[in-house]
């Protein structure tokens, strides 16, 4: 478990912030997310080397410059970036290019000096962006933000009925899944391929959609890790625009908790800090990315790396509040780890872990064919989302007929596929989708092949007998 409290209180000169409560107050006010904005370069935790040499490579890279601009690349106070301006231009690095008639109506631009200070800076580090922020600072932030402190707010019975409604999930599986979350802990989900386990575990990343910083890049011993991906950290709706208040550190963005979501495709090598040559700068892995929010392992046993091996990692990781991962060919650096991990698979638990890592994980929590009565109901549900005319004999054709004949479990993900394949039919022929005999028997053949078809009189056959079903 992360040491919430001594991270949270940690001060310093690189943490130039105050570490208030998660969360937003009644106005809408950011500025209890995202840190305070850094007035000096001492404010910043940042040596002003570095920071000159952002601002060399950025005049660089745009020529004459205005002071509004470079703020905005930056990310940094307009106050920040005076102190380091007034002694560039005292170095003769820089000069006021033009000056209009406010304060800010300023341009810069390079001078001879600073265009060999540029050769000599790009040449150490191509990265030129927003400024980082110390990894003290990104360290005590994912700390307070983590869901797992003791007083952060827990799943309700009703937030997680109102996230599962209509999935058809047992009364039973419910209360697991709530245990689960409630603890903490890390759950495993398991089951058949084709049971929801997915669908289920990304739909737990609704449960907490509190706004949280996340830093564009922070600085690990002299390199610069980027951090905020805009596919996986979005804004939130309801937020946007706010991020550009004045009062609020400008290094840090606003985000929705993320939805990380690995499969089958990761290997050993995605584990750890990639270089990135065009950019200049390291790139996080992807459960790094994940911090404070859901990272889902799909597929679990399929990965390019021995199962027992990634979860021992993870696990021990979540424990000590940080993962170490190296720099491809060099050292290895301590990065913060705060996830809530649910892994889904369609083997057995015991065929892929030993028992001192099933012992880890908390929760395991089967998932299976549904009940009858659920599977209509989650038929009817999703008939009705997708505005498709559900006959009633056509469902007890699809039950009776097709399920029963073929002795095909009734599995979460069949609705929605056959669903879609109606509607893909009615696309074609141009006309409005509904659901009737005629319209599942093409959509069972195209999705299991017409040899799945049970030989009934619908189908132009006799019906087998038990001992002939498929």
């Amino acid at each position: 478990m992360i040491d919430v409290l001594s991270a949270a209180a940690w001060i310093g000169p690189d943490a130039a912030f105050a570490v208030s409560p998660a969360g937003i107050d009644a106005d809408g006010d950011v500025a209890a997310v995202l840190p305070r904005q850094p007035r000096t370069v001492r404010d910043t935790g940042l040596d002003v080397r570095l920071v000159t040499a952002l601002v060399i490579k950025t005049l660089h890279a745009g020529g004459k410059t205005p002071l509004s601009k470079l703020t905005g690349r930056l990310r940094l106070s307009v106050s920040v970036l005076r102190e380091v301006l007034q002694g560039m231009v005292g170095a003769q690095q820089a000069e006021v290019a033009y000056s209009g008639d406010t304060d800010l109506d300023v341009h810069y631009q390079l001078t001879a000096i600073g265009q060999r200070a540029a050769a000599e800076h790009l040449a150490e580090s191509r990265y030129v962006g927003p400024a980082p922020v110390t990894l003290a600072a990104w360290r005590a932030v994912v700390a307070r933000q983590s869901q797992r402190q003791p007083d952060a707010a827990r799943v309700t019975p009703s937030e997680l009925e109102a996230v599962l409604d209509g999935d058809g999930l047992a009364p039973g599986v419910r209360e697991l899944i709530g245990a689960a979350l409630h603890s903490g802990r890390p759950l495993l989900l398991y089951g058949p391929s084709g049971c929801g386990k997915t669908t289920l575990a990304r739909k737990l990343a609704r449960l907490r959609q509190d706004p949280i910083a996340v830093p564009y890049a922070v600085l690990v011993n002299h390199e610069v890790v980027q951090l905020h991906d805009p596919a996986l950290h979005p804004v939130p709706l309801h937020m946007r625009g706010l991020e550009e208040r004045r009062s609020v550190d400008a290094r840090w963005a606003l985000s929705q908790r993320p939805l990380v979501h690995v499969g089958a495709e990761l290997a050993r090598d995605m584990l750890e800090l990639r270089s990135d040559l065009a950019s200049g700068v390291l790139r996080a892995p992807p459960h790094i990315l994940a911090n404070n929010g859901l990272l889902v392992v799909d597929d679990l046993g399929r990965q390019r790396v021995a199962p027992g091996e990634l979860l021992h990692r993870w696990l021990g990781a979540l424990e000590a509040g940080q993962d170490h991962v190296t720099v491809p060919g060099g050292p290895s650096h301590a990065l913060p780890f705060d996830v809530c991990l649910v892994i889904a698979t369609s083997l057995t638990p015991e065929s892929v872990l030993d028992d001192a890592c099933l012992r880890r994980i908390g929760y395991r929590i089967p998932l299976g064919p549904l009940s009858e009565p659920n599977y209509r109901a989650l038929l009817r549900r999703q008939a009705r989302l997708r505005r498709i005319d559900l006959d009633d004999a056509a469902l007890a054709f699809l039950i009776d007929e097709l399920h029963r004949r073929t002795r095909r479990p009734l599995l979460a993900a069949y609705p929605h596929e056959l669903l879609g394949r109606i509607a893909d039919f009615a696309s074609f022929a141009g006309h409005a989708p509904r659901c009737d005999i005629d319209g599942l028997i093409r959509a069972w053949s195209s999705l299991f092949g017409a040899a799945a078809m049970p030989l009934t009189p619908w189908c132009g056959g006799a019906a087998p007998d038990e001992g002939e079903a498929a």
